[in-house]
């Protein structure tokens, strides 16, 4: 965990200095207006560390308003960074090219100050639409045809959420909201693949009991994710279960004697618990074969030894990148980003692009979901 601290801050702070310098460049700022500057750019990169000090502290409409403050110039700094070293990497071809090819290539080459101008605005109004972005909850569907579903059943419904992470930004307005998009679903089976929640929990009243209007006919069920952890491992699945989930941990149920789901501890819970894995393998094979098998999962990695164990594994983690080109990165090590993947021997995964935000209330190309699955009955050989 400090090595994870120690790696964000230094790149968080690297990004800082790479505006300081592109101001400087541009700008030729005085010794009072860079000192102004360098004491802005320094508290905000300590500014998540500040927030977690003051919900410690309790001073909860503090930590909400620098929470605000320092997530929304998170999510400004990373698209001004991304944009501003597009620009730089241009330049960087065009010189290389106008060196190979003996050619001047100058004039396509913008100039300090219209650079930093440009990438400035580029990082403003893709984060202001990202921000309303963030609140477009989307509604998608998967149908999924098996003959698994009894022909007197017909149809399940499962509405998945994942990644909603309550806590100071994400509040009782936005989960009214996707409260009322579950429900408009008519859910059989409600499942939260992990991360419910963000941060310290102590003072979310009322929130976790908002889900008991949801009253699928199979149940509530949720696995843990990292961020469960960072809560507090026992207060969050206390929140969890008094919002009505029953949290699988390493174990399997077949609900309702129609489907079973198996659920599957996120590896930063073990590394709190200090308790072994349990091979999915061996939880799965203790589920009956002939029913349809759902796998929570909060990460999208898929254990090759498990297929045709499962049906569907349901994730989340990743929230498509949230703000683009970040899901250039996530790609690197979760090749199935969002959406559904089919896999050998008949097994299959859907991955969530969250349903709330992490950090920054912003999101760009990668809007929030709930997802409806629909598992109708098809006979075998259609």
């Amino acid at each position: 965990m400090s090595l994870f601290f120690l790696a964000f801050f230094l790149i968080y702070g690297g990004t800082h200095l790479y505006l300081f310098s592109k101001v400087k460049a541009a700008l030729s700022p005085g010794i009072l207006s860079s000192l102004f500057l360098a004491l802005f750019l320094l508290l905000m990169v300590i500014m998540p560390v500040l927030v977690r000090v003051l919900e410690n502290q309790g001073l909860e409409s503090f930590a909400r308003f620098a929470a605000y403050t320092g997530y929304l110039w998170m999510g400004f700094i990373f698209l001004f960074f991304s944009a501003s070293l597009a620009i730089d990497i241009c330049h960087g071809l065009l010189h290389g090219a106008g060196f190979f090819f003996q050619r001047n290539y100058s004039a396509f080459i913008l100039a300090k100050r219209t650079a930093l101008f440009l990438s400035i605005a580029w990082g403003m109004a893709t984060a202001l639409y990202g921000y309303f972005e963030a609140r477009d909850i989307r509604i998608e569907r998967v149908v999924i045809n098996t003959p698994k579903i009894p022909l007197a059943v017909g149809k399940l419904t499962i509405v998945q959420i994942s990644d909603v992470h309550l806590g100071l930004i994400i509040r009782e307005e936005r989960l009214k909201r996707i409260i009322a998009l579950i429900n408009g679903a008519s859910p059989d089976l409600l499942i939260s693949t992990g991360d419910l929640v963000d941060g310290q929990i102590d003072r979310m009243t009322g929130l976790a009991e908002l889900f008991q209007d949801i009253r699928p006919g199979f149940g509530k069920f949720a696995v843990t994710g990292n961020h469960e952890m960072y809560a507090g491992l026992g207060q969050a699945i206390g929140f969890t279960e008094r919002a009505g989930f029953r949290v699988l941990r390493n174990e399997g149920i077949t609900a309702g004697g129609l489907i079973n789901v198996v659920g599957v501890d996120d590896p930063a819970i073990e590394r709190v618990t200090y308790s072994s894995p349990v091979p999915e393998k061996t939880l799965l094979l203790k589920v009956p074969p002939d029913r349809f098998t759902l796998l929570l999962k909060h990460r999208p990695s898929v254990d090759l030894k498990s297929l045709g164990l499962f049906d569907l594994q349901l994730s989340g983690h990743v929230h498509k990148g949230q703000i683009f080109p970040f899901n250039l990165l996530t790609h690197l090590f979760y090749p199935v980003r969002t959406g559904f993947a089919l896999y050998p021997l008949n097994s299959a995964l859907y991955v969530s692009r969250g349903t709330g935000t992490w950090g920054p209330p912003i999101r760009f190309l990668a809007p929030p979901e709930v997802t409806v699955i629909e598992l109708i009955h098809a006979d075998k050989g259609k």
